[in-house]
């Protein structure tokens, strides 16, 4: 696969590869995502802002100028931005690929960072020299004033120029939370929306404070994802219940949805409403309890979002999708293609996994009242 190098987050050619619970394999257009849905699904997106997370920096003991990248926070309050978990890297900037970048002055707790007009200290080392717990020496509206001021989003350098704030924001930005984009999100418009509605199809969301992707080094990558938090409103978690009482699937729009709703599960399936950290390490061997379905970018074998993935299909089925996104010549990356895997359920009947593999793009078109939920962002 191609990394996709402009940011543009609905291109006209998006593609989209299919695989429903038989595994069969269909490749279409992104804009016709919606023919993959049936009355009475219910799709769940993470309505999580970016949040500018790669800050310049100086370390103070040494003099040296680093770049600390924001990684992981305790919950979702807006006042409780004095403590991160932060991923280190020496001089440079995105331009240089993460392999490639040079590492940072030793870190010791008690480090002192000048970040803007502001100060962290270290106050951990977390298991990797370059991954350490800060603590900002200011008041939270200092440090979200520090943040907006000089941090800049996270990026990579297979992109041809710098993004800007509204370049990682969904169309459905809630609260910036997230310190990558949600990017599985770029694939809805307010126009998929009403489509939705006029289908019968239900829309809800949850936030979840996204985390970084990847960081260069192999064993840094193996630490994530980083535990996240994570809120489900009330609403949203009543539609779940509802739909999958109704026999509809849950969709998840991207790997930190299926993250939070199967880390808020009960056995049955149900869903605890509320604020919670997503703990759970999702991948080949997790029962998924509440998702049926994900609509997600492309991903290339080893990351953690492909380890994600083979929860939902088996790993000869990912390993022909690998070979077909591949042949096609698909886009990667956060700005690329997507695939939509729906998940083989246990206990689901032999009649009803050939109705699931006759599922793709056979849908009727036509108008219906529709029903849409909409998570509270309060």
């Amino acid at each position: 696969m191609n990394a996709a190098s402009k940011p543009i987050q609905r291109p006209d050619a998006a593609r989209l590869l299919g695989v429903d619970a038989a595994g069969r394999i269909e490749h279409l257009p992104r804009s016709s995502f919606v023919s993959l849905l049936g009355r009475g699904d219910l799709l769940v997106a993470n309505d999580a802002a970016t949040i500018p997370a790669s800050l310049p920096a100086m370390h103070v003991r040494t003099g040296r100028s680093i770049e600390v990248r924001l990684a992981q926070r305790r919950s979702l309050d807006a006042n409780d931005v004095l403590d991160f978990t932060a991923v280190v890297f020496g001089e440079g900037d995105w331009r240089t690929r993460t392999e490639d970048r040079a590492s940072p002055p030793s870190l010791i707790v008690g480090d002192r960072l000048a970040i803007g007009p502001v100060y962290a200290i270290v106050t951990k080392i977390c298991g990797h020299p370059r991954l350490v717990s800060i603590r900002f020496d200011a008041r939270p509206q200092q440090v979200w004033a520090a943040i907006a001021g000089v941090g800049k989003p996270i990026q990579y350098a297979y992109l041809e120029a710098p993004l800007a704030l509204w370049d990682v924001w969904t169309p459905i930005a809630g609260p910036p939370v997230a310190f990558e984009a949600p990017s599985a999100g770029f694939a809805l418009d307010w126009r998929m929306l009403g489509e939705l509605r006029r289908r019968g199809i239900g829309f809800a969301t949850i936030t979840h404070a996204a985390g970084i992707s990847s960081t260069g080094d192999a064993a840094l990558d193996a630490m994530l994802p980083l535990d996240e938090p994570y809120r489900i409103p009330g609403p949203t978690a009543r539609a779940i219940s509802r739909t999958h009482a109704r026999g509809g699937r849950v969709i998840a729009i991207g790997t930190t949805v299926v993250r939070a709703l199967e880390s808020a599960a009960r056995a049955d399936g149900s869903v605890r409403a509320g604020d919670g950290v997503a703990t759970l390490r999702i991948g080949k061997g997790t029962r998924l309890r509440v998702v049926d379905a994900i609509l997600s970018g492309t991903h290339e074998p080893g990351t953690s979002h492909y380890e994600l993935l083979r929860a939902f299909a088996p790993d000869a089925t990912l390993a022909r999708v690998d070979r077909e996104l591949e042949s096609a010549h698909y886009l990667t990356h956060e700005f690329g293609d997507s695939v939509f895997v729906e998940a083989r359920r246990r206990g689901v009947s032999r009649s009803d996994q050939v109705r699931s593999a006759l599922r793709l793009n056979s849908y009727a078109r036509g108008e219906s009242t529709g029903w849409v939920i909409t998570g509270d962002r309060s």
